[in-house]
């Protein structure tokens, strides 16, 4: 993204996860979930979007802000709602934030609360 919007205003904020099958891919779930839970972002059902359900990439589409978190550089959460026609508004890539990818699935919770303080700042004004 080259350029950066308040994004304070928006009162319709969806997230979307890789839940891919790695460290990285739960951390990225994990912290949607934890998005959801603090009521910044609404959890949205990326398979649905990914399955060209209709009623879910309308409403996708007429979410206000869309945010994308990625487990690694694939970006399987980011490329699902663009093949869908929608931009995601910030996205996140787990690896970028200095936690390596690991197939091992034991999960440090710091790890989740960094992507989350991460969206927080993205989000911000």
């Amino acid at each position: 993204m080259d350029e950066k919007k308040c994004m304070c205003n928006s009162s319709d904020v969806r997230v979307v996860a890789c839940s891919g099958a790695s460290n990285v891919g739960q951390i990225a779930n994990n912290a949607a979930i934890e998005l959801a839970k603090e009521k910044i972002a609404g959890f949205f059902c990326l398979a649905g979007v990914g399955a060209h359900i209709e009623g879910m990439v309308k409403s996708a589409k007429g979410a206000d802000l869309m945010i994308s978190i990625d487990g690694c550089p694939v970006q399987c959460a980011a490329k699902t709602l663009q093949h869908a026609e929608i931009e995601p508004a910030i996205q996140i890539i787990v690896t970028d934030l200095g936690i390596e990818k690991s197939h091992e699935m034991a999960l440090n919770p710091g790890d989740f609360e960094q992507v989350v303080k991460k969206v927080k700042e993205e989000l911000s004004c």
